[in-house]
């Protein structure tokens, strides 16, 4: 198995928290799974869903033969604490998992980091909430999927705005969102939503909100059939939710966002891309392997570009393991995950996975030629190419290019390159 990192030992509960749930070294080491034992258990839920991913990406279904292995191996509760029962497992295994399960099929690894995202800032957001700490109990025993629900309306990817709002009346709420895009929204069994604190509080004025399947309540409005990622399953709801104010998260949106929300979704997505285009490079090796030994040991033209996507596969894994080394140890310091620097490198982050992942899955269509542009046969890179294609237009790029154009005036060039 190729990990994107791999650690022994205890992992950073503080990656979650800034100050961990585990209470001693000696329950970490009991809780969190060695490097070999998860392995083995993304490499089984990898199989399966390899197994189906050309059925799903076909049928543009849910890959709930995949899920269900990822449930019976236990891995949708792997960021939950040990002090709540889970394993305490770090964003860095869960990035690992990520990568595994993006390389077997797109949709269902990128269904597992929209999942883990919002488990992680349910942990480091709600730590005195006892809701809160309940359901991540369930995650665990139960293996409960969550769903997010953070694009709204017409807004598109600005998920710094909000037109819906809670709806308080005692320590009841009430919550109805039109919400366009809920990736596996029918298939989830909880959904958390960003929503508006009040009737009366300004659009950017948001919390986050979880709800249980038995709190709310889904109508279909928009289908999802799409060029790639067709197992998402992004479809379009109005959603109508109700429940306790305790479900609310105590802390405003603006943080959660900034110090778990969009660094956690940007290094786990960027892990699914590298999965995606890591599968693409391997079929474009097996092709010109296989053309080789057919012409006596001559390479076909093609594979130069098999060197240009084994170079640029290489890159996007260094830039994904670097910003995740450097979130893991900015993770205690709340003043620094919300520094400009710091918001416009995990930003750019995903705008600069996006753009290599396209670029490594394109040399390994270049590489295969027609036998990788067939949508049939083992060297196909179609359903690597679609699902690739969809990381540039997921919170579109030039809108985050944009986000940060004056943060890239303010923030200093380096002056040392290793320092």
């Amino acid at each position: 198995m190729s990990f994107l990192q791999s650690q022994n030992g205890i992992r950073h509960a503080a990656a979650l928290n800034g100050v961990p749930l585990i209470a001693t070294r000696a329950a970490a080491a009991q809780a969190v799974p060695t490097s070999d034992e998860l392995a083995a258990r993304a490499q089984a839920v990898a199989a399966v869903a390899a197994k189906h991913a050309p059925a799903v990406d076909r049928a543009a279904r849910f890959p709930e033969e995949a899920i269900r292995a990822a449930k019976e191996q236990r891995l949708l509760g792997i960021l939950v604490p040990a002090e709540l029962g889970g394993e305490g497992a770090s964003i860095s295994d869960a990035v690992d998992v990520c990568y595994v399960l993006g390389r077997a099929c797109g949709s269902t690894g990128l269904i597992y980091a929209m999942h883990q995202m919002m488990v992680a800032c349910l942990i480091r957001h709600g730590p005195d909430s006892a809701w809160h700490h309940r359901l991540l109990r369930r995650i665990h025993t139960e293996q409960l999927l969550l769903a997010s629900s953070t694009t709204e309306g017409q807004g598109g990817g600005d998920l710094r705005k909000s037109a819906c709002a809670v709806e308080q009346e005692g320590s009841a709420i009430a919550l109805t969102k039109n919400a366009t895009v809920v990736s596996y929204g029918a298939q989830a069994d909880a959904i958390v939503t960003t929503a508006r604190r009040a009737a009366d509080a300004p659009s950017s004025d948001q919390v986050l909100v979880a709800f249980c399947r038995d709190d709310y309540r889904l109508e279909h409005i928009v289908g999802w059939d799409t060029l790639g990622m067709r197992g998402t399953c992004s479809a379009g709801f109005n959603f109508e939710g109700g429940g306790k104010i305790d479900q609310v998260l105590p802390e405003p949106y603006q943080t959660i966002h900034a110090q778990t929300g969009m660094p956690v979704a940007h290094l786990t997505w960027s892990a699914v891309w590298a999965g995606i285009a890591a599968s693409a490079v391997d079929r474009a090796r097996a092709f010109i392997r296989g053309a080789a030994q057919k012409g006596n040991a001559q390479l076909p033209p093609g594979a130069a570009h098999l060197t240009r996507a084994t170079a640029s596969l290489r890159t996007l894994r260094a830039v994904i393991t670097s910003a995740l080394k450097r979130y893991e140890t900015a993770a205690g310091n709340a003043p620094e995950l919300e520094s400009l620097e710091f918001q416009t490198s995990m930003n750019l982050l995903k705008v600069t996975a996006s753009e290599l992942a396209i670029a490594t899955v394109s040399s390994a269509l270049q590489a295969s030629g027609l036998a990788g542009y067939r949508n049939d046969g083992e060297f196909s890179v179609t359903r690597h190419l679609r699902d690739a294609m969809s990381s540039s237009v997921m919170i579109n790029n030039d809108r985050i290019l944009a986000n940060v154009a004056t943060a890239s005036l303010l923030v200093e060039i380096p002056a040392w390159l290793t320092k």
